[in-house]
């Protein structure tokens, strides 16, 4: 690892430690050349899928857009930013267990819609106010008054090519 300060190439680790999910290490070190410490993370790199946009462009998922969209819907709430990291783990282990090389954004949407829905309803509103992109007021107070429709289940993905068959008597 190269250090920061002097960028010498040779650095050494002295403590390593997980974190407490056990998804990531972090790695106290220091240079031998300049006596400089520094920390570093370490986590496996997982093949995400492609997210598919609303118009049709495609593009590799993004976890800091994810992460970002959370803070900004959970802004000034009592929110610790720990529950906010374990909901963006949690939306990545779901994606990763399709096993698809592409999702649609409203599948990625509507895991989000249900997990801020649990978690915390002024932030939920914030987050489907932007998503849902209502264009009048009636629209907005709609989503309010209905509880959670059933497309936002997280354990099921909403993909538009994937309908689920009809029960045909």
């Amino acid at each position: 690892m190269r250090c920061p300060y002097c960028s010498f190439s040779e650095t050494k680790v002295i403590d390593s430690r997980l974190n407490q999910t056990g998804d990531s290490t972090r790695r106290r070190r220091v240079c031998p050349r300049c006596e400089g410490r520094f920390t570093t993370y370490e986590r496996i790199e997982e093949v995400m899928p492609l997210v598919i946009k609303k118009d049709g462009r495609r593009e590799p998922y993004a976890r800091e857009k994810l992460k970002q969209g959370l803070e900004k819907a959970c802004q000034k709430r009592a929110i610790p930013s720990q529950r906010i990291d374990e909901i963006v783990s949690s939306i990545e282990k779901r994606l990763q267990s399709y096993g698809l090389k592409e999702v649609p954004t409203k599948t990625v949407g509507g895991m989000i819609m249900a997990e801020l829905h649990k978690l915390d309803k002024v932030a939920y509103v914030r987050f489907a106010s932007v998503y849902r992109d209502f264009k009048d007021v009636d629209e907005f107070v709609a989503e309010l008054q209905e509880p959670p429709t059933p497309d936002s289940d997280p354990a099921a993905p909403l993909f538009s090519f994937a309908n689920p068959p009809e029960n045909t008597p």
